[in-house]
């Protein structure tokens, strides 16, 4: 069996954590409360690809996302980004959802599947 390594780890949580192929990441949130849901989605998916990296692999490999949402008036917003991020032709599984966020001045958070390289 595998060893598990987890990355960025405190007492409550890992921001990342890796067994044998696969890399699950914690929910990733923007590090600007104040931005709009643009910035908030840049920085949110920009500590998705350093994680990704910190676990050995990069969006290429993604299997899944979930993106949670404070209000689905973000949605088409959220999506002009959340496309150019995206590799083509390794677009992962996704849902997306309206969901009240632990602090009301995230507009988003992500979280993440991928498999190692």
């Amino acid at each position: 069996m595998s060893d598990i390594t987890r990355i960025d780890q405190n007492a409550r949580r890992s921001r990342a954590s890796v067994f044998g192929d696969l890399v699950f990441l914690a929910g990733q949130v923007a590090d600007t409360k104040t931005a709009d849901i643009t910035q908030q989605t840049k920085e949110a998916l920009a500590k998705v690809d350093d994680m990704l990296a910190r676990a050995g692999t990069d969006k290429a490999r993604l299997l899944s996302v979930q993106v949670w949402l404070k209000t689905m008036d973000d949605f088409d917003a959220m999506n002009a980004v959340y496309d150019a991020w995206v590799v083509p032709g390794n677009a992962p599984t996704r849902a997306c959802g309206k969901v009240e966020l632990a602090d009301p001045a995230f507009r988003i958070e992500v979280i993440a599947i991928a498999a190692r390289k």
